[in-house]
C-alpha cells in the first residue's frame, strides 16, 4: 500500500505542470464522504504496470537519498560556519583566521618586495640621468679639449714663425765662420722646434715687457696679430660662445675670471666666479679644471672678509682685485693665503650708483687687465661723468698714471681694455650693439667705432678681456660666454 501511495504521489508531482485536472466529492459505497483529484499525465498514455512503478519508486528512492546527502553536507557545512562564528565572537583563533594571517602576512612581503623594486627602478633611471648628463658633460669637455688643442696648434704655428723671424731677423751671424760667431751663437741657429730649447724659448716670449711690445715686435718691427704675439687695434668681434649657465636668480649677473699670470697652484684653466646678485656678496667660487666650471662643481669657496660690489672684479697675479661694497676703496685679496694684502681709495671716485653704466648695478668702478697690467675704470665730479682711467700698481693700488676721456660713463654699456686702449660697448641688451669708441692711452685721442658686438641673451652686465686667452669673457642674463678677437696690424 505505501508503494501505490508513493506512485500516486509521483503521478500527482508531475502532474503538477499538466493544463487540466479534475476534483470530485462523492460519497462511497460506505456512505463516508470522498474527494478524488485526478491530473493527467503530460507524458504517460497510460498507467505504467507494477514493474514500471516499482521502478520509478526506486528511482524516487535514489534522488532522496541524493537529496539527503546534499542536505547532510549543507548541514555539516553550516555547523562548521557556526563554529567559526562562535569562535570568532568568542575571540578564539580559528583555522581559517590563520590562514587569512598567513596570506596577509605573504601580501606585505609582496608589496615590500614590490616597493623594493620600484626603489631600485628609480635608482636605475636617476643612474641613467646622471650617465646622460655626464656624458655631456664630458662631450662638452671634449669639444673643449679640441678646441683648446686647436688652439695650442695655431699658437706652435705662430711660434714657428716666430723662430723663423728671429733667424732672420736677429741671428744672421749663425751663418758665419766660428771665427766671426760669438761664444754660443751656434746654437740659435741649431734650435730644434721639437727639443726642450724651444720650450725655454716660448718661456721667454711670454717674459718680454708688454709695453715694449706695445712699440714692437720681438723681430724689432711692428707686427700683426697674424704672428701671433703683440698687439693691435680690435678690428673684429666673434660670436659668443656660451660656457656655462648660473643656476640660481642670484646669477642674473656677475663675473668671472681667469688670471692671465697664473702661478702654482694655479694654472691658466683655474677659474673663478662670483653672483653678484645680492647685499652681502662675500662668496668667490673657484673651480681647478675648466670642465669643473662647465658642470658646475667648484673645488673650494672663498668667503671675502669684506663684501664687494658689482661686477669689476678681476684676478692677476694671483689675487682678486674688487672694489669694496658702498665706497671707493679697491682692495686686493691674495687668494693662496686668503687675507687682504693690500688697500686704496681711489680719490674722487664715484661709488653705489653715482656714475655707473647704461644698465646700473653699482658699477661706478670697473677694473681691467691688459697686456700691460692692472687698470681702474671709473669718473668723477671733476671729470662731469666722463670716463677716467688709471694704471694701477698690482702690489700696492697705487694710482701710476691717469688718463681723462671725453666718453661719458653713462652713455656706455660697458667697457674693456685691450693693448692700453680704453673699449666701450654701445648697449648691454641690444643684440645687434657694436663696440663704439676706442680711446688710445698711448695718444691721449679717442675715436668712433661701429664693430658688430652680439648680446646673445640681451642683459650683458660683465665684459673684460683676457690677455692671455686673447678673448673677451662676459655675463650675459645668467650665461657665461666668450668672444675671439682679432687686432689689425699696428
Amino acid at each position: 500500500m505505501p508503494a501505490v501511495q508513493l506512485l500516486l504521489l509521483a503521478c500527482l508531482v508531475g502532474g503538477v505542470g499538466a493544463r487540466t485536472a479534475q476534483f470530485q466529492k462523492a460519497n462511497d459505497q460506505s456512505g463516508r464522504c470522498q474527494y478524488t483529484f485526478r491530473v493527467a499525465s503530460p507524458s504517460e498514455s497510460s498507467c505504467p504496470e507494477q514493474d514500471q512503478a516499482m521502478s520509478a519508486i526506486q528511482e524516487l528512492q535514489r534522488d532522496s537519498r541524493d537529496q539527503r546527502a546534499t542536505l547532510e553536507a549543507t548541514k555539516a557545512r553550516l555547523s562548521s560556519l557556526e563554529a567559526v562564528l562562535h569562535r570568532l565572537t568568542s575571540g578564539q583563533p580559528t583555522g581559517p583566521l590563520e590562514a587569512q594571517q598567513g596570506l596577509q602576512k605573504e601580501l606585505e612581503a609582496l608589496r615590500r618586495e614590490r616597493e623594493q623594486l620600484e626603489t631600485q627602478t628609480r635608482e636605475l633611471e636617476s643612474a641613467f640621468s646622471n650617465l646622460v648628463r655626464d656624458k655631456s658633460a664630458l662631450e662638452e669637455e671634449k669639444r673643449q679639449l679640441q678646441a683648446e688643442n686647436e688652439d695650442l696648434a695655431r699658437r706652435l704655428e705662430s711660434s714657428s714663425q716666430e723662430v723663423a723671424s728671429l733667424r732672420r731677423g736677429q741671428c744672421p751671424q749663425a751663418h758665419s765662420s766660428s771665427q766671426d760667431v760669438p761664444s754660443g751663437s751656434r746654437e740659435v741657429a741649431k734650435w730644434n722646434l721639437e727639443n726642450v730649447d724651444f720650450q725655454e724659448l716660448k718661456s721667454e716670449l711670454t717674459e718680454v715687457p708688454a709695453s715694449q711690445i706695445l712699440k714692437e715686435g720681438l723681430s724689432g718691427h711692428p707686427r700683426s696679430e697674424e704672428e701671433g704675439t703683440g698687439c693691435g687695434e680690435l678690428v673684429w668681434v666673434g660670436e659668443p660662445v656660451t660656457l656655462r649657465t648660473a643656476e640660481t636668480i642670484t646669477g642674473k649677473y656677475g663675473v668671472w675670471m681667469r688670471d692671465p699670470q697664473a702661478a702654482y697652484p694655479y694654472t691658466r684653466e683655474t677659474t673663478w666666479r662670483i653672483d653678484t646678485v645680492g647685499t652681502d656678496i662675500r662668496q668667490v667660487f673657484e673651480y681647478d679644471l675648466s670642465g669643473q666650471f662647465a658642470q658646475g662643481y667648484p673645488s673650494k669657496v672663498h668667503v671675502l672678509p669684506r663684501p664687494l660690489e658689482s661686477t669689476g672684479a678681476v684676478v692677476y697675479r694671483g689675487s682678486l682685485y674688487f672694489q669694496a661694497a658702498e665706497s671707493r676703496t679697491l682692495l686686493r685679496y691674495d687668494l693662496r693665503t686668503e687675507t687682504l694684502q693690500a688697500e686704496k681709495e681711489i680719490p674722487g671716485a664715484g661709488y653705489h650708483g653715482q656714475f655707473p653704466y647704461s644698465w646700473g648695478g653699482y658699477t661706478d668702478i670697473d677694473l681691467a687687465v691688459d697686456e700691460t697690467g692692472l687698470w681702474v675704470i671709473y669718473s668723477t665730479e671733476a671729470a662731469k661723468g666722463a670716463i677716467v682711467l688709471s694704471k694701477l700698481n698690482p702690489e700696492t693700488l697705487e694710482l701710476e698714471q691717469t688718463w681723462e676721456t671725453n666718453i661719458r660713463k653713462q652713455s656706455v654699456a660697458n667697457a674693456f681694455i685691450i693693448c692700453g686702449t680704453l673699449y666701450t660697448v654701445s648697449s648691454y641688451s641690444s643684440p645687434d650693439a657694436t663696440v663704439n669708441f676706442a680711446y688710445d692711452t698711448g695718444t691721449g685721442s679717442s675715436k668712433a667705432l661701429t664693430i658688430p658686438f652680439k648680446n646673445r641673451y640681451k642683459y650683458s652686465s660683465m665684459i673684460d678681456y683676457n690677455p692671455l686667452e686673447r678673448k673677451l669673457f662676459a655675463w650675459d642674463n645668467f650665461n657665461m660666454v666668450t668672444y675671439d678677437v682679432k687686432l689689425s696690424r699696428m
